[in-house]
This record gives C-alpha cells, sequence and structure tokens, in this order.
C-alpha cells in the first residue's frame, strides 16, 4: 500500500520556513531561492489541502493548522536526523545500546566503563534512562540494567546485586549525635522513593515497629534526587550506600542508623533471548558480572547490616 506522505523535500522546505516564517529565510537556510521554496510549500499545501500560511506584503505567517504541523514535523524530522547519524556512526563498530536506570548507571557503571573500552576498544556502549521495563521488541535496545525481581519475559536475567539501603542524611540532623535510633528517624520528615513506594515501610517492619506516617513525605522518582534533599537538610531518605560513595566521604550526607533494609530484589542484566548469542554482549555481560562480584566482595564485609 502506497503510503500518504509528501515529499521529504516539501517538509523540509516547509519546516525551515515553519520556524522562521519567512521563505526568503529557509532559501537561505537550504541554499534555494525563495521562489523554489514557495513552490515546494504551495505543491504541500496542495497535497494536504490545508493551507499553512497567511500571505500578505509583510510577509507569511503560520495558521493554527500550519502551527499544529508544523511541530510534529519538526519532531519528525529530528528523528529521522538521529536515526540517520546513528546508523552512520556504527559503521565499522560493534554498538551496544543499554538501557539504565539513571543513578545506578551515573555513580556505579560509569566510572567502571573505561576499562571495558580499554579491553574492548572495539565495542562502543550508548548508556540511556529507563526506570521500568519495556518491550525489547518497540525498542533499539539490546540489554537493559534495571531493579527488580528479574520477572521480564522474553529476557535472560544476570543478578548483579542487591540494593540493602540505609537512612542517610545531612549532619545537620543528627544535631551532633553519631547515630539515630529508629524511633527518632520516625519523627523526621522521611524522603520517599517513587519507585519504591513501601521502602520507609519495610525498613520500619524489619525492626518490629508499626509507624503510621511511614508513608507521607515529599516523593522523588530518582536516588540522585533523594542524595540531593537529604543534603539540603530537607529530611531522611532510604539509600543504598554505593550509591552515594563520594557524599559519604565528602561528609555531605552521614549513615544515620546501620541497620539495611534487606534487599529482596536487585540490580539485573537483562539480554534479550533473541541477542544471547551476540560476541559484543557476551564481552559486556561477562566483565560487568565480575566487576559486579568484585564490588560486592570488596564490601560485603564491611558491616554486619550492609552486606549484599
Amino acid at each position: 500500500m502506497r503510503r500518504k506522505i509528501p515529499s521529504t523535500t516539501a517538509l523540509v522546505c516547509f519546516e525551515a520556513a515553519a520556524r522562521h516564517e519567512s521563505f526568503t529565510k529557509a532559501g537561505h537556510e537550504l541554499s534555494l531561492t525563495q521562489g523554489a521554496v514557495c513552490r515546494q510549500i504551495g505543491s504541500l499545501e496542495a497535497f494536504l489541502n490545508v493551507e499553512l500560511f497567511q500571505r500578505s506584503r509583510r510577509g507569511v505567517k503560520l495558521t493554527e493548522a500550519g502551527l499544529s504541523y508544523s511541530r510534529r514535523v519538526a519532531a519528525q524530522l529530528d528523528a529521522v536526523e538521529r536515526d540517520t547519524l546513528s546508523v552512520m556512526g556504527h559503521q565499522g563498530t560493534n554498538v551496544i545500546e543499554l538501557a539504565v536506570v539513571p543513578t545506578f548507571g551515573t555513580q556505579w557503571l560509569l566510572p567502571r566503563l573505561k576499562d571495558f573500552q580499554h579491553r574492548h576498544p572495539q565495542v562502543t556502549v550508548n548508556l540511556t534512562n529507563r526506570t521500568r521495563p519495556f518491550l525489547f521488541a518497540d525498542t533499539t535496545f539490546d540489554a537493559a540494567i534495571y531493579f527488580g525481581d528479574a520477572d521480564w519475559p522474553g529476557t535472560q536475567a544476570h543478578r548483579l546485586m542487591g540494593e540493602n539501603p540505609v537512612p542517610v542524611c545531612s549532619p545537620a540532623l543528627l544535631e551532633g549525635d553519631s547515630c539515630l535510633e529508629a524511633a527518632q528517624i520516625a519523627r523526621l520528615p522521611l524522603l520517599q522513593q517513587t519507585t519504591r513506594p513501601y521502602a520507609w515501610r519495610q525498613w520500619f517492619d524489619s525492626l518490629g515497629l508499626n509507624i503510621s506516617r511511614d508513608m507521607t513525605g515529599p516523593r522523588y522518582e530518582l536516588f540522585s534526587m533523594l542524595s540531593q534533599a537529604a543534603m539540603h537538610e530537607m529530611g531522611i531518605a532510604l539509600i543504598p550506600p554505593f550509591l552515594i560513595q563520594r557524599e559519604l566521604e565528602e561528609g555531605r550526607l552521614v549513615i544515620a542508623n546501620p541497620h539495611a533494609l534487606a534487599s529482596h530484589k536487585a540490580y539485573h542484566l537483562m539480554i534479550p533471548e533473541r541477542k544471547a548469542e551476540s560476541a559484543s554482549l557476551k564481552a559486556f555481560r561477562d566483565w560487568l558480572l565480575v566487576e559486579a562480584l568484585s564490588y560486592v566482595a570488596d564490601h560485603e564485609g564491611n558491616s554486619p547490616e550492609l552486606t549484599m
């Protein structure tokens, strides 16, 4: 079936003319004459049977239909350009498109990724933030790192590590104490994470406490947001120590209570079954598992309540 799509040249001319609200400026940008741009837009209006510009002696102005259509066209042309540049950039290289939960990607994975690049210079790893599962068939992703129970149909799951978050806050909230009891923590503003809505309830439950306000408090989607709120004395947050190592080392955050919430879920590398034999993905998988095991081994003995 033939698609009902106008010519690309007409769309490019229209996008430029809409952005400048000038056929002349669009022509300069595209190295075309003003007349050529005018003809392309005229053919587009005829194709659509819609007037896109109001023309007058003072120039041209987008109609309401033209304004709405220009926004959609611009977005689609940007997408086509990104895809084109991506294909051009992938020539002669092995590329892994990796979806990753944001704070884990920036705080744990990126500082180690240089080692993978050194070991496998022929492989390029691109990172994109995704906080929730998705259908691989609907995306260009080759793999994903996410936090959950590994129940992701059509994939192979490789466990990396648990979270085991602990209560952390600004040193100012301790008011000179080295540690806060759970009852003291319960009286502070509890910073909540959107994707772990029951975290504080589970933490208090693990200590045998029933706190009525355990699910109250401002909610943030990312651990990086939680850590910033905690550093600014907005409350106390449950955060895995390995995601805030720098903040803890520099004293901008402190562990308010060493009791960790045991991880029933974990960070996993998820690889679609149809891509499981990819040599690049195998290399990345093997490297990542070694890095995760090494990290867990180095840190599991630091505290009886901060084991992975």
